[in-house]
């Protein structure tokens, strides 16, 4: 059981109300206190300590806002592949995945939330990213300031490509919906910054609104696909299969895919720090992995079960032209969303890192502002130069997998565990505690396998696929004006 954290101090609901005075004598307490937690070494405080002083208050999330916001990034497009990974490896292989690499992302992510609650009430408050966790890890062995770096780069990286995919999605979206109206190129920058503009706000809060469209959007695409098909199934569709024949690299793949789809873990310590009760973690997490769960499960047997072989990915381009157009205007909020989450996860990572300790982390300063956009900007321009450089969808999520989340959701979930319970003994308390130890310590080695053998099978993939779409084109690369 998780242990409980005291919950914070209420908030002031509007500071903007406030008399300038007042502001200003608020923010000369806060940077007073900044000062000495700089002097103490701010890296070792939490990062929102003391933030009631300041004009922008970021613990402000209940529990469901944040299920509303994980939810929004974790099924928008991990979903729309699941059902070609039936169709790669067979119904029955494929159903066994989705379910076994739930139950296990369940698990971790419910780990990351120990390992967070626990820090923050011994000696370590300040954890608050994954690089912060690096940290913890690799003190003991004097490199803390390696692992802080290591893990918040790695961090930064696996979100910039999550943030790829959405903007590839884009172009594919707006492809469809136009019939190709105009250059691929143009469509990805047009949707770089809409995403920019979207990415504007400071705090979660205000995602979680949008994340309930976001929810509505992706589950009224994918029925209005599952309807379409059930009605009309695609010409020369094949029988359904228990299982397929596929080469290892492309079964691989579909591994890859799947782990894609639980891929959210990254951004969890981020979602925490945020909470009004921090205890309440438990409950996010079981609603996030129960709807994710339950709606792959039946997204990607319907859709398979109609379209068998001529299945595509992402998916809701399975359906005839007029009902795929349909479909992805009604994704377009979700595209949208969930991209914007990750683009705030890691923006927020970068910011605070600069500022953590100063007042300028919970101020609307010249300087606070302007850097928060300049952020928000070179990450998203980051992020479209890696969509149009690998324009292949399945091959960049199986690459975004392979990479990292087959870190972030698996093997590093197992490593924080056995960190925690090293002092106690890994098998030297009970049959319980020894079952535990041997599960993460395979989780550590399935996090390894996934990233060594992922690595192979997506290059192998992207090299197979080079003739599919060509990078930094102007072609079509959803096939709707073919």
């Amino acid at each position: 059981m998780a242990p409980s954290t005291p919950s914070p101090d209420s908030v002031e609901k509007d500071p903007e109300a406030a008399p300038n005075s007042t502001r200003q004598s608020r923010n000369l307490s806060f940077a007073r206190r900044s000062s000495k937690a700089r002097e103490a070494g701010y890296q070792n405080e939490d990062p929102f300590a003391g933030e009631e002083s300041g004009e922008i208050q970021y613990r402000t999330m209940a529990w469901w806002q944040a299920s509303a916001i994980m939810i929004a990034e974790t099924i928008s497009l991990g979903i729309l592949s699941l059902p070609s990974v039936l169709d790669t490896v067979g119904l029955a292989p494929g159903i066994i995945l989705i379910i076994g690499l739930g139950v296990l992302a369940t698990y971790t992510g419910y780990v990351l939330g120990q390992f967070k609650l626990a820090g923050t009430l011994t000696r370590y408050p300040y954890i608050h990213t994954f690089a912060d966790a690096g940290e913890v890890l690799f003190s003991p062995i004097g490199l803390g300031a390696f692992g802080r770096e290591f893990f918040g780069i790695a961090q930064v990286i696996f979100l910039v490509f999550s943030m790829g995919s959405h903007v590839l999605t884009w172009t594919i979206m707006m492809n469809t919906i136009t019939t190709h109206a105009t250059c691929t190129i143009v469509w990805g920058i047009i949707g770089m910054l809409i995403f920019i503009a979207f990415d504007t706000p400071r705090t979660m809060k205000n995602l979680s609104y949008y994340s309930i469209a976001s929810f509505i959007s992706i589950l009224t695409a994918v029925l209005i696909t599952m309807i379409a098909l059930g009605v009309s199934p695609p010409p020369g569709a094949g029988p359904v299969k228990a299982t397929e024949k596929a080469q290892f690299y492309t079964a691989f793949n579909s591994v890859s895919n799947i782990v894609f789809a639980y891929a959210g873990h990254v951004s969890f310590f981020s979602f925490i720090s945020e909470f009004k009760r921090p205890e309440e973690w438990p409950k996010a997490l079981f609603l996030l992995q129960g709807a994710d769960t339950v709606l792959y499960i039946v997204a990607a047997i319907v859709i398979y079960y109609y379209a068998t072989d001529q299945v595509q990915s992402p998916a809701l381009g399975t359906t005839g032209d007029l009902v795929k157009k349909v479909a992805y205007g009604m994704a377009i909020p979700t595209i949208i969303i969930a991209g914007v989450v990750y683009g705030h996860v890691s923006s927020k990572y970068i910011f605070v890192r600069l500022f953590r300790g100063t007042p300028h982390l919970s101020s609307r300063s010249l300087l606070a502002t302007s850097t928060w956009l300049s952020i928000v900007f070179t990450l998203w321009l980051l992020a479209w130069i890696i969509a149009e450089s690998i324009p292949v969808f399945n091959d960049l999520l199986s690459l975004i997998s392979a990479l990292f989340a087959s870190w972030f959701t698996y093997g590093l979930s197992g490593v924080f565990w056995l960190f925690m319970n090293y002092r106690t003994g890994w098998f030297s308390n009970g049959p319980r505690k020894a079952a535990l130890s041997v599960l993460n310590m395979g989780l550590v080695g399935m996090g390894t396998a996934i990233c060594g053998i992922g690595l192979y099978a997506s290059g192998k993939s992207i090299k197979a696929d080079s003739g599919q779409g060509a990078s930094w084109s102007c072609a079509d690369n959803s096939k709707s004006s073919a």
